[in-house]
């Protein structure tokens, strides 16, 4: 093999390297690239999880915690729509709060019913004079009764037999705000039916107690967070350098606004006597 044919060789080698190194390189990149994409989709799928809700949540100890966790999911965000309408003053929002609590506190309040001898005596008392007082008048008697009150006075009794459903809801709560009564009333009559059917679920004595608990301290901390998320108006902290030289600017200001009338006072008296003397003259 003569020096050329050598050279040639030497060349066909080295092309054939770049080549591999080249298709090597590609093939490199083309993985790198593959391998991204994969754990893109990966992240894209663990952040999906996250953003869906958890459909099997780790359960409370508590039946009564759990139904009320339930409970809160419908009935917050509605109660927080229409606390965050009533902006004109804090006071219609504290009365919202404390007409909705009491709302809430009067329909789980249980009831105690012949819980004593003595109830179930009076409730029976009660039925024997009824139907006593309906065996004596008798329908016959009250064909016969002649009703001698003019028709005003009849609109004027019936009237009074209305009650007005927002003030009989807002027994109980002395001296609040109507507009918070009012919209507390149409706020609590979109809830009340999931409150009642969330705490007629439990029969268990110890659930109730703790639903019952647990709902009114989550209201108040709830009511708490909606007025403070609300607070338009936040205290500027300060320090005692700046009141100091917030002072000294507002005295020099006042004191050269008065100098500078004085003697701009005289300048202008000058000028104006010395028109009149020309005038004259």
């Amino acid at each position: 093999m003569n020096a050329n044919e050598e050279k040639i060789l030497r060349e066909n080698i080295r092309q054939m390297i770049r080549f591999v190194k080249q298709k090597r390189a590609t093939q490199a990149q083309l993985d790198e690239q593959k391998l991204r994409g994969i754990i893109q989709k990966l992240i894209e799928i663990e952040e999906l999880k996250e953003a869906l809700p958890d459909d099997k949540p780790t359960p409370n100890k508590s039946t009564g915690i759990n139904v009320l966790e339930d409970l809160l999911k419908k009935i917050i965000p509605q109660l927080e729509i229409d606390f965050r309408q009533l902006t004109t003053s804090d006071e219609q929002r504290k009365s919202f709060r404390a007409h909705i609590l009491n709302a809430v506190i009067n329909t789980l309040t249980p009831t105690t019913v012949n819980t004593q001898a003595g109830d179930v005596a009076a409730e029976e008392e009660v039925e024997e004079l009824a139907e006593e007082v309906d065996i004596e008048i008798g329908a016959e008697d009250d064909e016969k009764f002649i009703d001698i009150r003019t028709d005003a006075e009849k609109a004027e009794e019936e009237e009074e037999e209305e009650t007005d459903p927002k003030e009989e809801f807002g027994a109980g709560v002395q001296g609040a705000d109507e507009t918070g009564r009012n919209v507390a009333f149409q706020s609590f009559n979109k809830v009340e039916g999931p409150i009642i059917d969330a705490y007629e679920l439990l029969s268990n004595e110890e659930d109730q107690e703790l639903f019952y608990d647990y709902l009114i301290a989550n209201l108040k901390l709830y009511f708490d967070k909606f007025e403070s998320e609300l607070a338009t108006t936040v205290e500027e902290p300060t320090n005692q350098a700046y009141e100091t030289a917030k002072e000294e600017e507002t005295a020099a200001g006042e004191e050269a606004p008065a100098a500078g009338e004085e003697e701009g006072g005289v300048e202008e008296l000058d000028l104006e006597l010395q028109e009149v003397i020309v005038w004259e003259v």
